[in-house]
């Protein structure tokens, strides 16, 4: 018996010792580090009752992460990734923002908000998911195809506008071209007749709804934190803008600009320095807060580094949010570096339209961010051209660049 308890009381023990052994490795074993790297699905809490999602990706190139919004075709560049703790941090630097989230287990919550804390921020949950909408029922038609649509007011002024549908299955695609430029890049879907888009590249997120009818008609809304705005429309496949040529223009009695504003670094640019002497000068009125001009930015920027050795040169115009120097100089290089911008930049003023009247006397009108000007070898004003078709628009994308081509060539024949 002695020898028997003897055995159960060493087994006893020998087990003890094992059972401690293994919780001292087990508590020694760090959690598992967060991995942002992926899909993820985003929702943008804009008010009550109005949630837009959005679609974004991390990737990690040479040590760092970058985060990039996904909308259709476009994959965006957002900004670099920072994890500190439990935290993750993006600069938007873009937009002046940035997403500030608490990391909860395989969830992100937190904000979009201004990098310097200003204004209200938008409340922003985000799991690794990869669709954006999901559809219980397949669509009853392909609506794909162009449409004239007309956007209203709260106080009943119409916008004429043109809608670009592309549908495969329950996927929509699309982008509403408007004079003053285009809604980029949408996706969503189609369930039945009843469809939802929507966007964001890290400034204020977009989403339309509404619904087409077996007529070729449609109807819908544009929904924002500032409220609503219906819209309807009619299928065309000739459908198009009043041309953006003859929208803007100078005063009766003008030939030319008259400007002097100072670059990043303090110096005055003016169409009369040496520099622009017998050139063709192509001006953009232009906002690093401006999506349109991000649009604008990304053809400029390397059609001047093929063409800048043809007697050509391009200015641009910067009407920011803030003309305070340190404000300027910042964003402004942010939007050189970006897009490897090798033409001037100059602060003109601040980003409203009547600033722009203001500091450009010679415009009758001004009506759009952005809104490119070029002047011929002998100073004069040769064309102006309101707005902005970006990629998203397809035909009238390529319309355009065809068009610029053709005009830049045609005077510096002259």
């Amino acid at each position: 018996m002695k020898l028997k308890f003897i055995l159960i009381a060493v087994l006893a023990i020998s087990t003890s010792l094992s059972y401690a052994q293994n919780s001292t490795v087990a508590s020694s074993v760090k959690p598992k580090a967060f991995v942002a790297l992926g899909n993820w699905r985003g929702v943008a809490k804009v008010k009550e009752g109005l949630e837009i999602p959005f679609n974004f990706e991390i990737h990690e190139k040479n040590g760092k992460q970058k985060l990039y919004f996904r909308n259709a075709e476009e994959s965006f560049e957002g900004g670099l990734v920072k994890q500190t703790g439990d935290s993750l941090f993006v600069k938007l630097d873009q937009f002046d923002n940035e997403l500030a989230f608490a990391i909860d287990g395989n969830r992100l919550t937190g904000t979009l908000r201004k990098q310097d804390k200003g204004g209200k921020p938008l409340t922003i949950d985000a799991e690794r998911k990869n669709y954006r909408f999901k559809a219980n029922k397949p669509a009853s038609a392909d609506y794909s195809g162009s449409y004239d649509v007309i956007f209203t007011s709260p106080n009943g002024k119409e916008e004429k506008t043109v809608g670009l549908f592309k549908q495969t299955g329950n996927r929509l695609t699309g982008t509403f071209l408007r004079v003053t430029g285009d809604s980029r890049y949408l996706e969503g879907i189609v369930e039945g007749n009843e469809f939802q888009l929507s966007s964001s590249i890290g400034s204020s997120p977009a989403y339309y709804k509404g619904t087409f009818q077996a007529d070729g008609t449609l109807k819908g809304e544009v929904l924002s934190a500032r409220g609503s705005q219906p819209f309807t429309g009619n299928k065309n496949k000739d459908a198009a803008l009043p041309d953006p040529y003859q929208l803007t223009y100078l005063k009766k009695g003008y030939k030319t600009l008259d400007f002097s504003f100072p670059d990043i670094n303090g110096k005055k640019i003016s169409l009369k320095d040496e520099k622009y002497k017998n050139k063709v000068v192509i001006l953009t009125i232009t906002g690093s807060w401006c999506p349109n001009c991000v649009d604008e930015a990304s053809f400029m920027a390397p059609w001047y580094k093929k063409n800048k050795n043809r007697g050509v040169e391009i200015i641009a115009l910067h009407y920011e949010r803030s003309t305070e120097p340190e404000y300027a100089k910042k964003v402004m290089t942010r939007f050189r570096e970006r897009f490897g911008i090798e033409y001037d930049q100059v602060l003109a003023g601040t980003a409203d339209k009547q600033a722009v009247s203001e500091s450009l006397p010679a415009l009758d009108s001004f009506l759009s961010f952005p809104t490119t000007i070029i002047i011929d070898k002998q100073g004069n004003v040769a064309q102006i051209h309101t707005g902005f078709n970006g990629p998203a628009t397809g035909k009238f994308y390529d319309e355009f660049v065809k068009e610029f081509n053709t005009e830049i060539d045609t005077l510096l024949k002259k």
